[in-house]
């Protein structure tokens, strides 16, 4: 609890007024009229405004010790990030030269009449190459590659895998050019021969051969059903895609693997064939970020005195690698300046600043004196009259740029042949800066942790200065049976934002191999000798509610039933869930009575007949047996999952 603030004057505007009057009967007592009305009256009320408004400013001075207090240990503003997502650019046909779409152009999302466009900015230059089929071949587990493009040339009906497929069976595509983080389509004219297994759910995997050897392939749509019927197949090849040499042909190749099927998973009776087959490019998918890139920005001239002070004209400025690239005129050219978190370690040759993201402010090295008498500079100086530049910074950044998936349709700039624009993902890691009160809470804990991980206090707030983008974070002790001893489990549930309609996907729950390193790596470097660590997602419990409602005469019963699915949806949310809206708590369990008083509290809902849950796997899909009440374990969290709501009207 902080210590209580004094309160230095406690007096207002009508003591003031009223001291006043007593004060004039006791000098002046001739002055009998004090009414409103009296000239001198009004006097005293406008000195009186005058002092509250003094006393007011003197009790914000504690509040400003205060800040200044936070200040002289370090405690600054954390600045916003950035969300990023990754964006395709989809041809309005295929194209015999490459079209490149340049880092810095922009997409965005549609503008409404109550939000504001969010603009995203691609961070890299995306190359669309053109290919086309060269090699077909095939190969069956364990033996030697077939090539068949000449019978494909000749139009025969060949078989993709062996006649009676097996685990690991493929069938390779070899394209006249690597195409990179490119959408390559492919039409295929096949016989429905493949029967046995379920189109919907084929036992197959397309990976296309990298820097890294075989990596997966993101299916857009697979009109094939398997390769089962003639159609074409979208996919979006990895980044390493490169030429290699398979078979005596070199190409850059794609395979389609049969793969071992899951259990209840429908397979192969005999193989599905190809009778002829086209492959081109129709789009490519490149990363972006929410923030505006601002170049050769002037900052003024330098002084040549230690400790100067510049400020960049837009700010907060979004965490990058470097976060602004600065530079100094010198005879021999520009010379850039590394941005630093402090100049402890700065020699006077270094060219060393520091950057206040929030507030954009840029300082040089400053002089200080010894206990000797003499001045140490920390940091270099620039000389005096050289002009200072940012070169490129950037500035943005926010919660706003999480955008749901599908939400950026809108090319800002100009690209010869592409037609449209959409991100196949909900755009992740934008946080808002932080604010004085924020920070003034973040205090004491930063103060006390102190950079080192002891309690499970600490492992939580050092998590998130790693990951700030982070949705949740919570740390627990790890059971020694499965942990060893001395374990500390850290869960981390990422940002995810819903898909239109409010529903959140299992995947989007899990956090990447990225994010999990970066913390991983961070809380080692300052967990306690002997301390073991597990960074990893939390388990998550799906749960299926079936209800049945009545609903009020007269009442759209679809709408009442889209209404009571968004309450479930919003109440069993690991994001936004629970009662106080800020996440289900971890390892509480559900039951109907709670369940009861949401569904009640839905707008048109007469009565709530029935509730009953079912324990369900988000992943497979199965559901367990009618309950009550489901219980989660301490790292557990709950996730919503195909729930049912019957509503009975009037016509019921």
């Amino acid at each position: 609890m902080p210590l209580p603030s004094p309160n230095l004057d406690d007096r207002r505007f009508q003591q003031f007024v009223d001291d006043a009057k007593r004060y004039i009967q006791q000098r002046a007592p001739e002055w009998t009229d004090h009414n409103v009305s009296d000239p001198g009256i009004t006097l005293v009320e406008t000195l009186a405004h005058m002092a509250d408004q003094i006393v007011y400013r003197l009790n914000r001075v504690p509040e400003k010790n205060h800040l200044a207090f936070l200040d002289l240990v370090g405690i600054t503003l954390f600045p916003p990030s950035a969300a990023r997502t990754d964006v395709t650019f989809w041809l309005s046909a295929p194209q015999e030269d490459s079209i490149l779409v340049p880092v810095g152009a922009e997409v965005a999302t549609l503008r409404t009449e109550r939000d504001e466009a969010v603009v995203f900015a691609t961070e890299r230059d995306l190359t669309i190459v053109p290919c086309t089929l060269d090699r077909l071949v095939v190969q069956h587990q364990g033996e030697a590659v077939t090539d068949r493009t000449t019978d494909l040339a000749e139009g025969k009906d060949l078989m993709c895998f062996a006649e009676a497929p097996r685990p690991g069976d493929c069938m390779l595509i070899g394209l006249t050019s690597a195409v990179p983080h490119c959408a390559l389509a492919l039409e295929l004219d096949s016989r429905v021969d493949g029967v046995g297994v379920d189109p919907r759910q084929p036992p197959l995997v397309w990976e296309a051969w990298t820097e890294d050897g075989w990596q997966p392939c993101e299916v857009d749509r697979d009109g094939t059903g398997g390769l089962n019927r003639p159609g074409d197949i979208v996919l979006h090849i990895p980044g390493g895609h490169v030429l290699s040499r398979n078979g005596g042909h070199e190409a850059g190749w794609v395979r389609c693997r049969v793969t071992e099927p899951l259990p209840g998973q429908p397979f192969y009776t005999t193989s599905p064939t190809v009778r002829s087959a086209e492959a081109y490019t129709i789009g490519g998918t490149t990363g972006t970020v929410h923030a505006e890139t601002v170049y050769d920005e002037a900052l003024g001239e330098s002084s040549g005195l230690p400790g100067q002070r510049v400020r960049l004209e837009h700010f907060p400025v979004v965490a990058d690698d470097p976060s602004v690239l600065l530079q100094t005129a010198a005879d021999d050219g520009w010379q850039e300046w590394q941005v630093v978190p402090h100049f402890s370690a700065s020699h006077p040759e270094d060219h060393h600043i520091t950057l206040d993201a929030a507030t954009g402010e840029i300082a040089f090295g400053p002089a200080v004196r010894e206990a000797d008498g003499t001045l140490r500079q920390y940091g270099a100086v620039a000389p005096k009259g050289a002009v200072i530049r940012a070169r490129r910074y950037r500035t943005g950044g926010g919660r706003s740029g999480n955008v749901a998936r599908g939400a950026v349709q809108v090319l800002r700039t100009s690209i010869p042949y592409v037609s449209e624009v959409v991100n196949r993902e909900a755009a992740r890691g934008g946080v808002d800066g932080e604010t004085v009160e924020e920070a003034k809470l973040r205090a004491p804990i930063t103060l006390r942790a102190q950079e080192r991980a002891v309690t499970l206090r600490d492992y939580e707030e050092l998590a998130r200065r790693a990951a700030p983008e982070t949705a949740r974070i919570t740390c627990l002790e790890g059971e020694e049976n499965e942990y060893g001893a001395h374990a500390v489990r850290v869960l981390v549930v990422p940002q995810a934002v819903p898909d239109p309609g409010g529903r959140l996907r299992f995947e989007q729950l899990v956090p990447g191999d990225a994010l999990l390193g970066r913390i991983t790596r961070h809380l080692d470097e300052r967990r306690l000798i002997g301390t073991r660590l597990a960074v990893g997602p939390p388990y998550y419990q799906g749960v299926t509610v079936v209800a049945t409602v009545h609903a009020f005469r007269g009442v759209d019963t679809d709408r009442v039933r889209r209404q009571a699915h968004d309450a479930l949806y919003r109440h069993l949310d690991p994001l936004t869930g629970g009662a106080d809206g800020k996440g289900w708590p971890f390892g509480r369990p559900v039951q109907t009575g709670e369940v009861f008083a949401v569904l009640q509290r839905v707008p048109g809902v007469e009565l709530v007949d029935e509730v009953v849950l079912h324990p369900a796997d988000p992943l497979t899909g199965k559901r367990g047996d009618p309950t009550d009440r489901i219980d989660l374990e301490a790292p557990a969290l709950v996730f919503s999952f195909d729930h049912r709501v019957r509503v009975i009207g009037d016509g019921a």
